[in-house]
C-alpha cells in the first residue's frame, strides 16, 4: 500500500500534513513569458483530448481535431521563421469499464479491440490531414510510467486517501454523480429510471472502497484560476464552470476495484486497485510533454467538447494543482454535431461516417465545412445538402470561379501576374474601393478571429472579400478590355484580382491546407512567401516596387470540382 503518512486507512483516517505549495500564474503573465519577442524559443503546445475506443470515430471527433490542427497550422503561418518548439497531440483513451464490455461483446481481448479502433482514429485524422506531432495511447509504456509518476505524487503530496464510496454511477460516462446531478424518467415501457441530467444516460447506485481525492480542498484555487475571463473560451462554458463551483465540491473517487474494471492501469502498490480511467486520460497530456522530465508546460491550448468539461475545466486543474503544476493557460470548449436536432448515437443509429464524408466530399471539403458551420457556443446540425450546397456555391463557383476568370488565357494570354499601374489606384471604381480596403482589413480580421478559435467567423470574412472580388471583376468588364493594344487597365484589373486571391489563399491555408497549396501553386507563388506577414498592407505604398513587378504564374488547375446535389 502507499506511504501510510498520505494515505487515510480504511479502519480509521489518518490526518497526513497536505502539502500546498502551488500558486496560480495569471493567464496573461504565462503567456507573455511564453511569447516574448526576446524570447529564444517560440512554444505552442495544443492538445485535443484523446477519444474514447468504445465506437468508431465520427465526424464530432473529427471537428475537434479540426480546431486544434487549424490553430497549430495558423501559428506556422505567423512566423515565416517557423517556430522552434511546437507540440500538437492527439489520440485514444483505451481503459476502462465500457472498452472491458465491447471487447468482450466482441469476444476479444481487450488490447486487440483498442488496437482496431484506435488505428481507425489514427487513419482518420491521417486522410484529414491532420498535422500531429504526437498521438498518445494510453496502452503505451511511457503513458502507464507516468500515469504512476504521476498518482504517487499525489499520495505523496497528501492529497489522496482511502475510504468507502457511495453514489451514482453511470457507466457511458465512468463518473459518479451527485444527487442534483441526476433525475428520474419515466421510459417508454412505464419504468422509471435515474439518469444523468447532463448527458442523458442512465446511472446506476454503486458503493464500494475507493482511493479519493482531496478535490473539496481545491476549491477557493479553482476560483482564482477560472478568475480570468481569457482562461476558457467561449464564455458560456467559463460561466458554466464558475457555476458549478457556487456550491461545495466533493472528493473525487479516483480508482475501482479491479474485480469490476479490470482493464486499467493498477494503483502503485495495490494490485486490487485500478486508477480511475478518467485519471489515467487527463494523464496523457502530461505524457506527451515527457512528464515526469517536462520540457513544455502548461499547454497553450486544451480543445475538448462541452461534454468533457467538468473533466477538464475542475478536476484535471485541480489534480495538476495537487502535484504542484501549473494549469494549461486556455480550454477552448465546443459544442456537438446534430443529426435532424439529435446527438449522434450508436443506439439511434444516425453516426455520420468522416471516411464517407471524405469520400464524397474530399478532405478538404469536409474540413471547410465543419470549420466554416462548426459554432463552438452552440450545437451545428449536419445536413448532406447543406455540405454539397455551400462547398458548390463558395470553393467550385465563387472562388473557383474567381481563381479562372484571372488565370483564362483569353484574358490572361501571357500567363502572369501583370504590372498594376499605380494611377490606376487612384481613378478606382466603387467597387474597387471596397475590395481594396476589404483586403488590407482581411489579415487583422482573420488574424483575430483564429486567435480567439472562430473559424467560422475568419471564413466568412475570407468569402466577403471573394465576393467582393467576383463584383469588382463584374464591374469592370475586362473581357471587354481585352482586344485593345493597351493592356495597362486590364492588367491593373488581372493584377488586383490576383492579389487578391494570393491572400484569400494563404489565409485560407489552416482550414483547406490541401486546397489552399494547389490554388497558390497555379498562381505562381513561391513557398517562402506562403506566411501570414506576406498578406499584410498588401496595396500600400511600401509595396510599389513589387506591385510594378510582373512575375509568372503557375499551371492552370480546376480548384473544386462541383457536386452533384
Amino acid at each position: 500500500m502507499f506511504n501510510r503518512v498520505a494515505v487515510s486507512g480504511l479502519g480509521g483516517i489518518l490526518r497526513p500534513t497536505i502539502h500546498r505549495t502551488w500558486k496560480p500564474l495569471p493567464c496573461s503573465v504565462c503567456l507573455a513569458k511564453r511569447w516574448s519577442s526576446v524570447c529564444s524559443e517560440r512554444k505552442y503546445f495544443i492538445t485535443t483530448p484523446i477519444f474514447y475506443v468504445n465506437a468508431q470515430p465520427h465526424i464530432g471527433h473529427l471537428h475537434s481535431a479540426l480546431l486544434a490542427d487549424a490553430s497549430h497550422r495558423f501559428q506556422f503561418l505567423k512566423y515565416k521563421n517557423g517556430l522552434k518548439k511546437t507540440l500538437f497531440s492527439t489520440g485514444t483513451d483505451e481503459h476502462g469499464l465500457k472498452v472491458q464490455q465491447s471487447a468482450a461483446n466482441k469476444g476479444v481481448h481487450p488490447l486487440e479491440f483498442c488496437n482496431e479502433i484506435s488505428q481507425k482514429f489514427r487513419n482518420l485524422f491521417d486522410a484529414a490531414n491532420i498535422g500531429y506531432t504526437h498521438y498518445v495511447r494510453t496502452v503505451e509504456e511511457r503513458h502507464v510510467n507516468a500515469v504512476h509518476h504521476f498518482f504517487q505524487t499525489i499520495v505523496d503530496r497528501g492529497h489522496i486517501y482511502q475510504g468507502a464510496y457511495s453514489g451514482w454511477y453511470c457507466i457511458s460516462d465512468e463518473a459518479y454523480l451527485t444527487d442534483v446531478q441526476v433525475k428520474e424518467i419515466t421510459l417508454q415501457s412505464g419504468i422509471k429510471q435515474f439518469i444523468s441530467i447532463e448527458s442523458g444516460h442512465p446511472v446506476e447506485w454503486n458503493s464500494e472502497e475507493n482511493y479519493m481525492f482531496r478535490l473539496s480542498g481545491f476549491q477557493e484555487d479553482l476560483k482564482y484560476w477560472l478568475k480570468d475571463d481569457c482562461r476558457v473560451q467561449p464564455k458560456r462554458f467559463l460561466e458554466e464552470l464558475r457555476k458549478w463551483l457556487e456550491d461545495d465540491l466533493k472528493d473525487l473517487s479516483v480508482s475501482r476495484p479491479k474485480d469490476r474494471v479490470s482493464w486499467g492501469i493498477s494503483v502503485p502498490n495495490d494490485e486490487n486497485h485500478n486508477i480511475y480511467v478518467w485519471v489515467d486520460a487527463l494523464v496523457n497530456y502530461l505524457t506527451v510533454a515527457g512528464f515526469p522530465n517536462l520540457t513544455s508546460w502548461p499547454p497553450d491550448v486544451q480543445v475538448l467538447g462541452k461534454d468533457i468539461l467538468r473533466f477538464h475545466g475542475i478536476y484535471w486543474p485541480a489534480l495538476l494543482m495537487a502535484a504542484d503544476l501549473e494549469p494549461p493557460n486556455k480550454l477552448l470548449c465546443h459544442s456537438h454535431w446534430t443529426v435532424d436536432g439529435q446527438k449522434m448515437s450508436k443506439s439511434i443509429g444516425n453516426i455520420v461516417c468522416p471516411y464517407n464524408c471524405i469520400e464524397a466530399y474530399s478532405s478538404d471539403g469536409l474540413r471547410y465545412f465543419l470549420l466554416r458551420e462548426g459554432t463552438p457556443h452552440s450545437d451545428n446540425n449536419w445536413s448532406d445538402v447543406r455540405v454539397a450546397r455551400l462547398l458548390n456555391a463558395e470553393l467550385a463557383n465563387s472562388l473557383g470561379n474567381l481563381l479562372n476568370r484571372c488565370t483564362a488565357p483569353s484574358l490572361n494570354p501571357s500567363q502572369e501576374f501583370p504590372s498594376l499601374n499605380l494611377q490606376y489606384l487612384q481613378n478606382m471604381s466603387a467597387a474597387g474601393k471596397e475590395l481594396i480596403e476589404l483586403v488590407h482589413n482581411l489579415p487583422k480580421e482573420v488574424e483575430n478571429h483564429y486567435d480567439n478559435f472562430n473559424f467560422y467567423r475568419a471564413v466568412d470574412v475570407i468569402m466577403t472579400v471573394v465576393h467582393s472580388a467576383n463584383n469588382f471583376v463584374q464591374e469592370e468588364k475586362p473581357w471587354e478590355l481585352k482586344t485593345l493594344t493597351d493592356r495597362t487597365k486590364l492588367d491593373s484589373i488581372l493584377r488586383i484580382t490576383l492579389e487578391t486571391v494570393r491572400v484569400v489563399g494563404i489565409a485560407l491555408l489552416p482550414i483547406t491546407p490541401i486546397l489552399a497549396n494547389k490554388l497558390l501553386n497555379s498562381i505562381g507563388v513561391m513557398q517562402q512567401n506562403r506566411y501570414w506577414e506576406c498578406i499584410e498592407n498588401v496595396f500600400s505604398k511600401a509595396n510599389e516596387k513589387y506591385l510594378s513587378s510582373s512575375f509568372k504564374l503557375g499551371s492552370r488547375t480546376k480548384l473544386f470540382t462541383k457536386l452533384k446535389v
